[in-house]
């Protein structure tokens, strides 16, 4: 696969701007863990291979198991996964197929219940964030494996 355009420097500040709203998720509160997972499941779904070995690579560092990453495109039918885990990644596949239809109100409340308002809002604008940067690394064929952890991450 051949790169198309470094869009990090065709538009350095929507660069920046996506690269501020990941600063924020990382002080959100949200566990590292859980970022990685919803993630690599929302990457899965959109087919980034790019992005599924950066958060892959990115999960291990907080300490995900490889048993966990190797399950999580089955992850409805294991038992490796917690009740917050779970409501997680309900709630990020429903919101990265939105266009299938529309999100349930149980499915709402379950995860709200799980996440609260604050916590609900910035699972989903990491789910948000995801579902773009995997368009951007597909529609501009950013290379799979080309990705290499920084010291700070």
């Amino acid at each position: 696969m051949q790169p198309r355009i470094d869009y990090t420097a065709a538009a350095p500040g929507a660069y920046a701007a996506m690269r501020a709203l990941e600063t924020y998720l990382h002080q959100s509160g949200l566990d590292a863990g859980l970022l990685e997972l919803v993630k690599t499941r929302v990457s899965q779904i959109n087919g980034c291979a790019f992005c599924i070995d950066m958060h892959t690579q990115m999960a291990r560092v907080a300490g995900e198991t490889e048993q966990r990453l190797y399950a999580l495109s089955a992850w409805h039918e294991t038992p490796f996964f917690t009740e917050r885990e779970r409501a997680a990644l309900t709630w990020a596949e429903a919101v990265t197929r939105v266009a299938e239809g529309s999100i349930p109100d149980d499915m709402y409340e379950t995860v709200r219940g799980q996440f609260g308002d604050k916590g609900l809002a910035d699972l989903t604008l990491a789910i948000v964030a995801i579902n773009g940067w995997n368009r951007l690394a597909i529609a501009f064929a950013t290379p799979p494996g080309s990705y290499r952890r920084a010291r700070s991450e």
